[in-house]
């Protein structure tokens, strides 16, 4: 049950894979790893209950393999066993920093992770576990985005909280456009409308019409996933124009 220094009772964080690769931008990075291991724990000791959902990209992704020559299906499937890997890592990560942490798989790997079943995620989240959901939705044509806002809805998170590597949304790309502007608020609409590339567009729908918001911040900063769980106002909200 959440605290007073925790507003929130149930979140889900998305974490992109390229953010476990660090500076090499291939694979995991231990150093990473490890510092976003200790942050997730801060704030389970909030009292906050916290899921996961980790994208595969710092291996590989289905887009590009299908780009050189592998079946799209093919090739995001290979990218759901991706965030398998990517989720054993964090898993281990934090239980050597003693958080009890099970991984679900929307695929069937029963050697390494129990099959995803959300009743039994839920029971897993009110035990005080995380629980990490790997192998996106299970379905090729589905990005990891996708598979957050769904499993989010599916376990009554409060929001999703989406670390990037820049700190919000912008008009346009921070690193290529000096004017570039960062949004404190959008709206779903807003962000389909402007095609902003936050998340994808079936995700941001799914959202959309289950009121569920998403806040955008950047986790290259040490503490941010923290100040974004007691509610500090950082990065980028998107909902329907609540205040």
């Amino acid at each position: 049950m959440a605290t007073k220094s925790a507003p929130y009772q149930r979140v889900l964080l998305k974490l992109g894979g390229e953010a476990l690769a660090g500076k090499r931008g291939y694979g995991i990075d231990d150093v990473v790893l490890t510092r976003i291991a200790r942050e997730i724990q801060e704030i389970h000791a909030l009292g906050c209950e916290i899921a996961l959902v980790l994208g595969g990209g710092n291996i590989l992704r289905g887009v590009d393999a299908s780009s050189r020559g592998i079946a799209r299906a093919t090739g995001d499937y290979m990218g759901m066993l991706a965030t398998v890997i990517n989720s054993l890592a964090m898993q281990e990560a934090l239980e050597r920093v003693e958080v009890p942490t099970r991984v679900m798989s929307a695929l069937a790997v029963a050697q390494v992770a129990e099959p995803y079943i959300r009743r039994r995620a839920t029971r897993h989240l009110e035990k005080g576990r995380i629980v990490i959901f790997a192998s996106g939705t299970g379905n090729p044509y589905f990005t990891t985005d996708t598979a957050a806002s769904l499993r989010a809805m599916e376990i009554g998170a409060q929001a999703i909280f989406k670390a990037t590597k820049v700190d919000g949304i912008y008009s346009a790309d921070p690193m290529k456009d000096a004017t570039a502007e960062r949004y404190q608020t959008l709206t779903y609409l807003e962000v389909l409308q402007q095609n902003l590339k936050v998340m994808d567009s079936t995700a941001i729908s799914l959202c959309m019409d289950n009121h569920l918001p998403i806040i955008v911040f950047s986790m290259l900063e040490p503490g941010n996933i923290q100040r974004v769980i007691r509610g500090e106002p950082i990065g980028t909200v998107v909902n329907g124009g609540e205040l």
